[in-house]
């Protein structure tokens, strides 16, 4: 049997092409790329602001069922997708979001997906790439180093250090930061307080950064950012303080899409990371608007399950930018819906159609969500060596019964050879003019409503639980004009619930809110519920005790 070597190795193996060549064929000049090496860049904002007047062709989103130890494969489906549409001849672009050095660092690995799929150069994808993720770090934190010297200084706009809500960020998980007391040792050093850290990918920079049409939208966003209360409960703005044109001016670059490729020499978009369960989960809009403008195709990628990723996708990214999904692939395993159905991690290899059968329940309501939005759906078996034919088809014949079709894909140890099917059947499906898709809920509804309509017809939560403060924040904020934000909810990856043991497809469950955030930068209500957190922890053994530099130099461990 031949050796299998490791996603690194064969991104290290690959034959990449120089980037001005990647974009040579996308038709944009070398002039309007900056490279960083010979194997990344950027894509100027005139380039960009030239695309605007034409047609859009046809955007597909990679979704999944919730995630599990076992894996699921969706960057990886979303890498191998790409390149078989390429494969079949169409011209396809593939929009995928940056890594976080969190939980490279701490538990998930790397994020330019994985064996025969996978987006290069893949160390520096997953480390420091173009430095997108500091900017919006040094950007955030510039805004909470002036706010703080705002107060030192005499605190013009009489803000209430009682009722501060911008908090630091770095990327990094640190659970020791979650929550701290700053301006301690002297007068020197201003008005002790209490404050915290969240990570970089949680920040209403990085959402803002995803969100924004071009710079100039991305600095009056920055502007709308809400720091603060005074002691009359009026809102202090970013732009109150002076803080907005710096900001800007730290993320000129970081604004402009990053431009790589797949191991099949495909064009790449990488480009913005706000975590699912924490944020809204979607690479930049900016980089999918540009990539519709210049491929016939664009398949991206929502972060974690469909109940996080898709919902976010499409009722925040998709009704804020104008965008209409053509299809939706809905990414699964044998493996991880058998663990849905009760087996353990240990077991997985052996075959059980009764477990299988029974987590096929999560795969079928994760379907059913995404056709609530009008969208076409086709469900994607990431294969492993260890399915059965038997399995395989037990999964087909469920998705069936369910008016959709699921195909087996082999991308991983294939490329895009092993993903051909796939490929033909979601491009009839886009050109089939089938899709007719509209937000969950309306703008005009009330912020508790919109809550309860996803707790409720995403999650099939029989109720949602909130304290009267919490309810009285969100009229509050209805009643300055805020009530037609989407949501944005915060909530376990692991589960329909907000427990993150309860696999398979509950029903009848609660939705306890915890607090809420108005991020009217971004435009949207972030509803925090359960135990999630705002800055991860590191596990017991963190993924970065395995990561070194090898004798020749190379990084091993990394993924």
């Amino acid at each position: 049997m031949a050796e299998v070597k490791s996603d690194i190795e064969i991104a290290r193996a690959a034959k990449k092409k120089p980037i001005l060549e990647i974009g040579a064929a996308l038709g944009i000049p070398p002039e309007d790329l900056l490279p960083y090496g010979h194997d990344k860049a950027k894509i100027s904002a005139d380039f960009i602001a030239r695309q605007r007047g034409k047609k859009n062709g046809h955007l597909i989103l990679v979704t999944a069922i919730n995630p599990t130890p076992a894996g699921e494969g969706k960057t990886t489906t979303t890498v191998g997708l790409g390149d078989g549409l390429n494969r079949i001849g169409k011209k396809a672009i593939i929009c995928i979001r940056e890594a976080s050095l969190g939980p490279c660092f701490g538990v998930k690995g790397g994020a330019a997906g994985g064996g025969y799929a996978q987006v290069v150069p893949m160390e520096d994808m997953n480390l420091h790439f173009t430095g997108d993720f500091h900017a919006i770090t040094s950007a955030h934190n510039l805004l909470a180093a002036l706010l703080d010297n705002h107060i030192y200084w005499g605190n013009e706009q009489n803000i209430d250090v009682r009722r501060i809500s911008w908090r630091r960020v770095m990327d990094m998980n640190d659970r020791a930061l979650r929550n701290i007391v700053g301006s301690l040792g002297g007068i020197a050093n201003g008005y002790p307080r209490e404050t915290g850290f969240d990570i970089t990918v949680a920040s209403e920079v990085m959402a803002i950064l995803c969100l924004s049409a071009d710079l100039r939208d991305l600095e009056q966003r920055l502007g709308n950012i809400i720091i603060g209360y005074r002691r009359d409960k009026s809102p202090v703005f970013a732009r109150d303080i002076k803080a907005d044109g710096a900001m800007a001016v730290l993320l000129k670059d970081a604004i402009q899409p990053n431009l790589v490729q797949t191991l099949e020499n495909n064009p790449a978009f990488v480009h913005g990371g706000p975590f699912a369960n924490i944020a809204h989960g979607c690479n930049s809009v900016i980089a999918t608007t540009t990539a519709l403008k210049l491929a016939d195709y664009v398949v991206t990628e929502a972060g974690f399950g469909a109940d996080l990723g898709a919902e976010k996708f499409f009722d925040i990214k998709c009704r804020k930018a104008g965008l209409k999904p053509d299809a939706a692939v809905l990414v699964a395993t044998v493996r991880a819906i058998k663990m849905n159905g009760g087996v353990k991690k240990d077991d997985l290899g052996k075959e059980n159609l009764e477990a299988l059968r029974k987590g096929c329940a999560n795969l079928g309501r994760h379907v059913q969500n995404v056709k609530k939005f009008g969208v076409p759906v086709i469900v994607a078996i990431n294969h492993f060596t260890s399915d059965t034919e038997a399995e395989v088809q037990a999964i087909k014949d469920y998705v069936a019964t369910l008016g959709a079709e699921a195909v087996l894909c082999r991308h991983w140890a294939e490329g895009s050879a092993g993903i051909e099917e796939l490929a033909m059947k979601v491009a009839a499906l886009a050109e089939g003019g089938h899709s007719q898709f509209s937000p969950l809920y309306p703008d005009d509804m009330s912020l508790f409503h919109k809550i309860e309509t996803i707790a409720k017809d995403i999650y099939h939560a029989s109720e949602v639980i909130a304290d009267k403060s919490v309810r009285d924040q969100l009229r509050s904020w209805e009643d300055q004009g805020y009530g037609h934000l989407p949501i944005c909810m915060a909530k376990t990856q692991y589960s329909f619930s907000t427990d993150p043991n309860l696999r398979g497809a509950p029903t009848g469950h609660a939705v306890p809110i915890r607090e809420v955030r108005l991020a009217a930068g971004a435009g949207f209500i972030v509803v925090i519920t359960g135990e999630i957190m705002t800055m991860p922890g590191l596990p017991k053994v963190p993924s970065s005790e395995k990561i070194f530099l090898n004798d020749q130099g190379y990084i091993e461990g990394l993924f």
